[in-house]
């Protein structure tokens, strides 16, 4: 015997129009980012230049993804395309890394072969670029806590203000001292920055990839509070995943006497799942006597 329920509430996003905003702003400093780069001769600027490029290309993706994830469900995609949201997150963090590795080389080239920064250039364009980032952290800090989609374009805005920042750092050191090795220092430390902050970014999309137990969930608790109920005398066969960003999905056997009422156990196994773990899609089979009998349950 099986019940089955579900509950995914995915309306509209209002961090679509943030994401658009951001993009256009992202669009247009980045220009801004590369003239003053080439113009000034610096590497830092050069390099935030090309990570707020990969940002617009993130924001971009983030948006496509999500509009593909609203798509209904189909014969052939029975969970629809949720998982696009996860994809476009795993591409974001992997984009970063390679961005951080070929500002990692440059610099290095750059320590060998110091070369002449304008530093006052350097940082006024640094100045708006932060500016910009800031802006762009406003407008996506309401859907960075919802999918890990969202918080892969939130962490390319986030690091790219803290590249401005760094930028800054090293423009006024080369105005006032003539420290020309450290635009190329910064550089290194956006690099390392980069890599940190898409780490978790990385983990967490193969992870849901994987069909791995969410971070947040607690399999054991699970399987002792269903063991507890009246009228459970064991489980196997359990299963924990996410299907995307804040939708877990569960499934499990559940070993019941032959003389058990069905209807309530799986009653009182779907509520424990929803008001203790905060889980709403979850397929659950009854093993009665010893034997599997197919009985669907829905609860919308």
């Amino acid at each position: 015997m099986s019940g089955h329920s579900h509950s995914h509430v995915h309306g509209p996003d209002a961090s679509v129009r943030g994401l658009a905003w951001t993009l256009g702003l992202v669009l247009a400093y980045t220009a801004a980012e590369v003239i003053g780069g080439l113009v000034s001769g610096s590497l830092a600027l050069l390099a935030d230049a090309g990570h707020m490029l990969s940002d617009a290309a993130a924001i971009g993706l983030t948006l496509f993804a999500m509009r593909i994830a609203r798509r209904a469900p189909t014969p052939m995609r029975t969970f629809g395309y949720f998982r696009a949201e996860i994809l476009a997150a795993l591409v974001n963090g992997s984009t970063l890394v390679g961005i951080a590795l070929v500002i990692f080389v440059e610099a290095v080239h750059r320590l060998r072969q110091p070369t002449t920064v304008e530093g006052p250039l350097m940082l006024a364009v640094a100045c708006g670029g932060l500016v910009i980032n800031i802006v762009g952290l406003f407008l996506l800090r309401a859907g960075k806590s919802t999918s890990l989609n969202m918080r892969g374009a939130w962490l390319h805005v986030l690091t790219d203000a803290l590249g401005s920042a760094q930028a800054m750092g090293a423009a006024i050191l080369i105005w006032l001292f003539g420290w020309t090795w450290v635009d190329p220092v910064a550089s290194i430390l956006i690099a390392l920055l980069v890599v940190y902050s898409s780490w978790a970014l990385l983990r967490e999309s193969v992870g849901v990839l994987m069909e791995g137990t969410p971070a947040d969930i607690d399999p054991e608790g699970i399987r002792t509070a269903l063991r507890g109920l009246a009228g459970v005398v064991d489980l196997h066969d359990f299963h924990v995943w996410s299907i995307t960003s804040g939708f877990v999905a569960l499934s499990a056997h559940l070993v019941v006497p032959a003389d058990a009422d069905a209807g309530e156990v799986l009653h009182r196994a779907e509520a424990c799942l929803a008001d203790r773990f905060k889980i709403r899609h979850s397929t659950l089979q009854l093993d009665v006597g010893g034997a599997c009998r197919q009985v669907h349950h829905d609860v919308h």
